[in-house]
């Protein structure tokens, strides 16, 4: 009879495999890193004009509310123009609950508008509170697929303007509302 051997097999060692995965987990990283840094795209500074106000950094919350809803309510603007071959009233788009032509608790907290068709050219909404935002100007091309030009101003003695030309308005003290599509607010670096 023979003696039985016995074989001592050890265990394979955990501390090279955790190694070994750890150095495959930063090469995955430094390829994924310079892949990323190579293809990195500078975004375009864009710049506004001294009679310019970008929608996104330099108006109020009531007053971005305001310019969205007159850019919203165009739309119904211009059919309501063109079934009436005539701008509608401020009183009509109020009664009809257009924001921000309609009187309601909205329209009070955003500065309470009181809003006038001028020339059959322009809407002119004079703001009750400038403090909380600014009187707003619509002007509106002659044909029915052209956008709207918004301006504000912020004085708080301020008339309706009798010129509706850009110099005009610049030199009263308008400025242009301009929306720009570039790279998202919380990516830019404000200086």
């Amino acid at each position: 009879m023979s003696t039985p051997t016995t074989h001592v097999v050890r265990p394979a060692g955990a501390g090279h495999e955790t190694l070994y995965v750890l150095l495959l987990c930063l090469i995955i990283l430094a390829v994924a890193g310079s892949v990323v840094a190579w293809h990195r795209e500078s975004a375009p500074v864009s710049t506004v004009s001294s009679h310019q106000l970008d929608a996104r950094r330099d108006l109020s919350a009531s007053e971005q509310g305001i310019y969205a809803d007159l850019r919203v309510t165009l739309d119904e603007i211009h059919l309501l123009r063109h079934d009436q071959q005539a701008l509608p009233m401020p009183q009509a788009l109020a009664e009809e609950g257009f924001a921000p032509f309609a009187q309601d608790a909205s329209s009070v907290s955003r500065g309470g508008h009181a809003w006038q068709l001028l020339d059959d050219k322009a809407y002119f909404g004079h703001s009750q509170t400038p403090t909380v935002a600014g009187s707003f100007l619509m002007r509106l091309s002659a044909d029915d697929n052209g956008a709207a030009d918004i301006w504000l101003n912020r004085s708080s003695t301020l008339a309706a303007p009798n010129e509706l030309a850009d110099a005009a308005l610049e030199s009263a003290g308008w400025q242009q509302i301009v929306a720009q599509f570039d790279a998202g607010v919380t990516r830019q670096q404000r200086h």
